[in-house]
């Protein structure tokens, strides 16, 4: 026998003896005491507790006085009460039916010893003590938690003596059957044998008495644990460390709160929510405490307030910067529903906001987007649709996505207790805010005057109001009719009317809106009989009205109000006859994908679909079954080639699957000579060219390949978003999207939403290898972009492809000389192989596009040279070229590639534009020049000189001088603009690549031609000046800060700022002609074309430590700092002062993070806090500030860095737990490390020791509050050593905080924090 059962029994022995004798507990407890320090047992005693609650059970013990020997024992110190609890709780609640008594005691022992921790855990022995309680309970196996820390398992005791108590009560008031298990899952020692006899002559009565206080002192006790401040923290633990657990506890919850007569309904859960939000509260207020040191009042920061809160548009500038950015020719292969959802979350979350401020602030950014232009300038650029787009498609469904991700968990929860509890899903809280802001958003009427364009369609929704308001039952045909004859009734409707019918075409709201007031301005008795029978339209033809051409034309024009329409539709473009086919292709792709915004997301992929038609069953021709969708091909192609049309593809987050159809149909078209044509109902004759050139083209502008060549390698990882596609990329993005949609979980929103017929029919992944003639081409690009053209061979099937393409060319200038001309690669000429009097049919060669496409580059720079050389006039150049692209009009192209690489290279002379070789300018250089100082004015940048001096004319690079001289051979026509729209942005980035002042000059030659595009020539012009100087970037930056911030006023106005920052529109067409443009929306407009982007991140930083420069002096100037003194100003005017203030410099942050995020994506912003803000923080900056103010000053600054960090993270990496980048853990773990390790001393930053503490203590607050996801990914380790810096600033709640969101690996921390904070 060991010494240690020796000694066991010797104190049970003694224990057994002293109760037969009915000795004193203060007497046995003595004596005992003394035995276990002879022996030298550890205190408190593990083994005593054992035999303590064992004797309690003996047979035949005084039971009475064994209790009251266990009561001494715990107050002496001798046994752990943590065990001592454990150990009662597995024998006393089996049995507390048959005894009532012990379970009384329990409660008793409990009350007075669960909640005293402190004294415990810094016992020496505490680690040993949980490790029995663990052995007793089970804990590690219950809650799956195999975790060795102290403070998981006091978390996991509490949570489980809780549990036993609402089980046992559950129990008591006969509820099991009304829980998901149906039985107590923590009741399973039955071994209690308390003295058999006891209830003998005990009356039932009694029993039930004894019973029933029992369980209204259990209730009692429960709801003191819950409320209890320790206690509560640790069960806020388990809530975050244990949610299936959790869940369950809380569903026993409300089972007990719902049926319980010995408490009130809903008490007990909403004390455990409402005790965990406080929780929450104070855990989040680290970030709070910094800013609480320069206004009194936390609530003015937290908030926000009047104009320095959440009413203030300005807080959702980023909103604002993205809409508009969105508006931009560029097309983005990212979703703009998903990025605006993850975007109106971060606001809320950083803003602290409810969600009626995030939508209204939402709804009035993106009216405001369609109010900036509600006359967009002419030119291959995004018109009024895009963005009506954006505010009734694009915003509505991405307000559908977050109200969506609130009903999903909701409809889970409710389908969870459904099985025992009556509960359905309800709608959330954002539902409900949406329908406030929308019912608020009716009071901003300037924003809701809608564009004369549209101010149809808002007639027609307001009228539909009406007509339901006042009771008359009319059909679609009705509204078709008032289209036609508006000018009959006048129903007042405005851009609040289409806005609520996006958002009822989508289930967000119901037709208790038309019920707002007012929303609707009257009520009619009947329908006006003057309105004629029924007319072409949508509802004739749901009736069954063939597609005649008036009925064609009808549908083309108006856009189909529902599903049901676009299906059918859709349905006779896949099924119907030829040329009903080719009609319902024309209306998909008419007014119903540019102006259907209440269906734009079906419509989008409908169109789509069309352009990859799946092979029949049984077809097994040779040839691609796609030859045989050559019409509908060729109508979809020119029906979605406008730019607004693939702006709502780039939208809908549709590129990449559009361009692998296109790479298929670019793969097959391109294969075949155009033998193979067709007459389309129009009666206009199309061939494979035509299908080719109108995929190809459409494909070069998703893929913005027209980018000079440099641009990519100058930038490096951190270029601007969209820059670096390829159709590599692009693939990847497609099947990424592909692989998704299939594996669609309940998470998957917008796809699951859709119609069964507009998914995707094509499933499997593509790469560019499934495209071998596009791949060659694609790598002949690439060539042609390294190096000068090389490898045409003589006589090869290439060099006798090139002849034919330059005999065809310039047939005319061969005819009347002899003279050759080798071109650059050696081999080809242009000579006479033609005969005299050939007609031009004969001279075209009959050749597959994709072989026309790899002679082209050696065609143009044959031509390029012999210009050079003499051999060619510039007329001649140009009308050779122009003859090529109307003879294929991909080449286009390839010609747009050979020049754009050619300009770079500097080997070749200048054009002299003297109006004789080359046109001249000179008539309009002038004009160019005045508007371009114009549109800069509001920027103060300098413009550098157009007019040259003396006689010497303008010069153009050769490559350049030929190619827009090569454009203006273009008409302005319907037919040439999808030719143009990859033309136009071609020449802009060619001529952008060129020295200054080659761009203006471009500009001054087309508007000679096209007075109509003058305006974007002039814009696109004047922003050539930042391409080619930094400083007028740093300028322009400036100016955004300045007009943003409004640092010439005393306070922040609520819509000065962003007007000042984007204005309200642009073009000759306004009063006064040309006028200065904002310095956001030129910034917007400039930023993808700097080649350098990593150096904007620094002067976006330098700038916003300028800007809370400036807001400090105006804040803290001499007069008001002679206010503050004053008696009747006092602390409330420095209040308001210092509010207005902090809300200005989180708008400065807000910004800045906006800026950097926009212009180099995530890789900028992952820059920013991986290297250029700890090297900032390392340096030694000064704000040249001195006097009182500039501990202020430092404290805004540091408050200013932090916002900045976090809100560019946000926006970069989002806030949930995927994150939009694997490079989060990486980066953010990294700067953690950089704070941790200036904690630890070892390293010092150079910054103002103010500055950093509050940017450490702001930045930690606000991961905490706005992004707790991110807390979980850093290190444990680091987290720790986080905290305990921070509790050595005496940041106690923040230290806390991080370790309570840190998950498991830290909550042993956490829950040893909270409980010696307790004491």
């Amino acid at each position: 026998m060991t010494a240690a059962a020796t000694h066991s029994d010797a104190l049970a022995e003694y224990t057994r003896e002293a109760q037969e004798r009915g000795c004193d507990p203060l007497t046995w407890a003595v004596q005992l005491s003394s035995m276990m320090a002879a022996a030298g047992a550890q205190l408190p005693s593990t083994e005593l507790a054992g035999i303590l609650v064992s004797h309690l059970f003996w047979a035949n013990s005084n039971v009475r006085l064994a209790w009251k020997y266990l009561d001494r024992a715990l107050s002496a110190g001798l046994v752990p009460p943590v065990l001592v609890l454990a150990l009662l709780s597995t024998r006393v609640i089996p049995c507390r039916k048959s005894r009532p008594v012990p379970y009384r005691l329990y409660l008793e022992l409990l009350k007075m010893h669960a909640f005293n921790f402190a004294s415990q855990i810094k016992g020496p022995y505490f680690k040993k003590i949980m490790a029995s309680v663990d052995d007793v309970l089970h804990l590690s196996q219950a809650f799956g938690l195999q975790a060795c820390e102290l403070g998981v398992l006091v978390v996991e005791f509490v949570f489980c003596v809780l549990w036993q108590l609402v089980d046992a009560t559950i129990e008591d008031e006969g509820l099991q059957d009304l829980t998901p298990e149906r039985k107590p899952i923590w009741f399973t020692r039955q071994d209690m044998d308390i003295d058999r006899e006891a209830n003998v002559g005990v009356k039932t009565e009694h029993i039930e008495k004894i019973q029933k206080t029992n369980i209204g002192l259990a209730t009692e006790f429960i709801k003191e644990f819950l409320h209890h401040k320790v206690i509560s923290r640790l069960l806020s633990l388990a809530r975050d460390n244990m949610p299936s657990q959790w869940g369950v506890f809380t569903l026993c919850l409300r089972v007990l709160e719902a049926n319980s007569s010995s408490l009130p309904s809903g008490s007990l859960l909403q004390l455990a929510v409402d005790d965990h939000k406080k929780i929450s509260q104070e855990c989040h207020r680290g970030h709070h405490e910094e800013l609480n040191a320069l206004i009194a009042s936390e609530s003015s920061t937290s908030s926000g307030g009047q104009c320095h809160g959440t009413s203030c548009s300005a807080l959702w500038i980023p909103l604002d910067l993205y809409l508009e950015d969105c508006i931009d020719l560029s097309v983005a292969p990212s979703n703009a529903i998903e990025i605006l959802s993850g975007l109106i979350k971060a606001l809320q979350v950083v803003n602290g906001t409810t969600w009626h401020d995030v939508f209204l602030g939402l709804w009035l950014a993106s009216l405001r987007l369609v109010q900036r232009e509600r006359d967009p300038i002419e030119g291959p650029v995004p018109h009024l649709n895009s963005r009506l787009s954006m505010l009734l498609s694009i915003t509505t469904l991405s307000v559908a996505d977050v109200i969506e991700e609130e009903e999903l968990a909701l409809a889970k929860d409710a389908e969870y207790t459904s099985q025992w509890e009556n509960k359905t899903a309800s709608s959330g809280k954002r539902r409900k805010d949406l329908v406030s802001s929308l019912q608020v958003l009716g009071d901003y009427k300037s924003l809701l005057v809608p564009p004369s364009s549209v101010v149809l369609a808002a007639n027609q929704a307001a009228a539909k109001a009406t007509m339901f308001v006042s009771g008359l039952t009319v059909g679609s045909g009705y509204m078709d009719m008032i289209n036609m004859n508006d000018k009959t009734l006048n129903f007042s409707g405005n851009m609040w009317h289409l806005i609520v019918e996006a958002c009822i075409s989508r289930n967000l709201l119901d037709t208790s809106a038309y019920y707002w007031p007012g929303y609707v301005s009257g009520l009619i008795n009947q329908i006006p009989h003057s309105m004629p029978g029924q007319v072409p339209g949508w509802s004739a033809f749901m009736k069954g009205a063939p597609l005649t051409a008036p009925m064609v034309n009808a549908l083309v024009a108006t856009p189909a109000s529902s599903l049901a329409e676009l299906e059918k539709v859709f349905e006779i473009a896949v099924n119907g006859s030829d040329d009903d086919k080719i009609s319902a292709a024309t209306i998909l792709c008419g007014a119903s994908l540019t102006c259907g915004w209440n269906v734009q997301e079906h419509t989008v992929r409908f169109a789509l679909n069309l352009l990859s038609p799946p092979p029949p069953v049984d077809y097994s021709g040779s040839d691609s079954h796609l030859t045989g969708h050559g019409p509908v091909l060729y109508v979809v192609l020119a029906g979605i080639s406008s730019v607004d049309c693939a702006q709502v593809f780039s939208y809908h987050g549709l590129v990449p699957e559009l361009a692998g159809a296109l790479m298929e149909l670019s793969e097959v078209f391109g294969s075949y000579v155009p033998s193979i044509s067709w007459t389309l109902t129009s009666g206009e004759e199309i061939t494979t060219y035509a299908v080719f050139s109108s995929a190809f083209i459409l494909l070069m502008r998703l893929w913005q390949f027209n980018r000079p060549p440099l641009e990519c390698c100058l930038m490096g990882d951190s270029a601007p978003v969209g820059s670096q596609l390829n159709p590599e990329y692009l693939l990847l993005q497609r099947n990424s999207r592909v692989l998704d949609s299939s594996n669609v979980t309940d998470n998957g929103k917008a796809f699951r939403s859709l119609s069964t017929s507009a998914k995707s029919s094509s499933a499997h992944p593509i790469f560019v290898d499934s495209f071998p003639k596009l791949k060659v081409w694609y790598r002949q690009h690439q060539a042609c972009l390294a190096s000068t053209l090389s490898g045409l061979v003589h006589g090869t099937p290439v060099h006798k492809n090139v002849d034919a393409l330059l005999n065809m060319m310039f047939r005319k200038v061969n005819k009347g000389t002899n003279q050759t001309g080798s071109t650059t690669s050696g081999s080809s000429s242009l000579s006479s192989s033609s005969g005299p009097g050939s007609e031009e049919t004969s001279i075209r060669p009959k050749l597959p596009a994709w072989d026309i496409m790899e002679a082209a580059p050696f065609v143009v720079d044959a031509a390029l040279t012999a210009c050079a050389y003499g051999r060619l006039s510039p007329r001649e150049l140009a009308t050779g070229l122009k003859d090529l692209a109307d003879f294929l009009p991909a080449s286009l192209a390839t010609i747009v590639s050979y020049f754009s690489a050619e300009v770079t290279r500097g080997i070749w002379k200048p054009a002299f534009m003297n109006g004789t070789d080359w046109p001249s300018p000179a008539a309009n250089l002038s004009t160019v020049e005045e508007h371009i100082k114009k549109i800069l004015a509001a920027t103060g940048v300098d413009v550098p000189s157009l007019v040259v001096g003396g006689s010497s004319p303008a010069t153009l690079p050769l490559p350049l001088a030929a190619f827009v001289s090569f454009t203006i051979t273009y008409k302005l026509d319907k037919a040439s603009e999808r030719f143009l729209n990859l033309a136009g942005p071609a020449l802009e980035s060619l001529a952008a690549s060129c020295p200054w002042p080659s761009m203006p000059i471009v500009a001054a030659l087309w508007t000679q031609k096209v007075k109509r595009w003058s305006d974007f020539l002039i814009f696109s012009a004047s922003r050539t000046v930042f391409y080619h100087n930094n400083d007028a970037v740093v300028q322009l930056l400036r100016s955004c800060f300045t007009a943003m911030l409004d640092l010439s006023t005393s306070l922040l106005s609520s819509d000065e700022g962003v007007g000042s920052l984007l204005g309200h529109g642009f073009g000759s067409h306004f009063s006064g002609g040309i006028s200065p443009v904002a310095p956001g929306v030129l910034y917007l407009r400039v930023y993808r074309c700097i080649k350098n982007v990593v150096i904007l991140a620094d002067e976006i930083l330098s700038l916003l430590m300028w800007s809370v420069k400036e807001i400090a002096l105006k804040v803290f100037s001499k007069e008001r700092a002679e206010k503050l003194n004053k008696a009747k100003y006092g602390m409330r005017y420095g209040q308001v002062s210092l509010a207005a203030a902090i809300t200005q410099v989180r708008v400065a942050a807000g910004l800045g993070a906006t800026l950097v995020w926009l212009s180099g994506g995530p890789g900028l912003v992952q820059s920013l806090i991986h290297e250029i803000l700890p090297s900032w923080f390392l340096s030694v900056r000064e704000l040249d500030i001195d006097g009182a103010s500039a501990w202020m000053v430092h404290k805004l600054a540091g408050c200013a860095l932090a916002h900045f960090a976090m809100i560019g993270g946000i926006f970069a990496w989002g806030i949930g737990s995927s994150g939009l980048s694997k490079r989060r853990p990486k980066v953010l773990g990294a700067h953690m490390e950089f704070i941790a390790r200036a904690f630890d001393k070892k390293i010092s930053v150079g910054c103002d020791s103010t500055l950093w503490h509050t940017y450490v203590v702001c930045f930690l607050g606000l991961m905490v509050k706005c992004a707790p996801s991110w807390v979980l990914e850093i290190n444990s380790s680091v987290l720790k050593r986080l905290s305990w810096g921070l509790k050595e600033w005496e940041k106690d709640e923040l230290a806390l905080a991080l370790l309570q969101k840190g998950g498991v690996t830290t909550m042993g921390a956490a829950a040893e924090m909270i409980i010696l904070a307790g004491e």
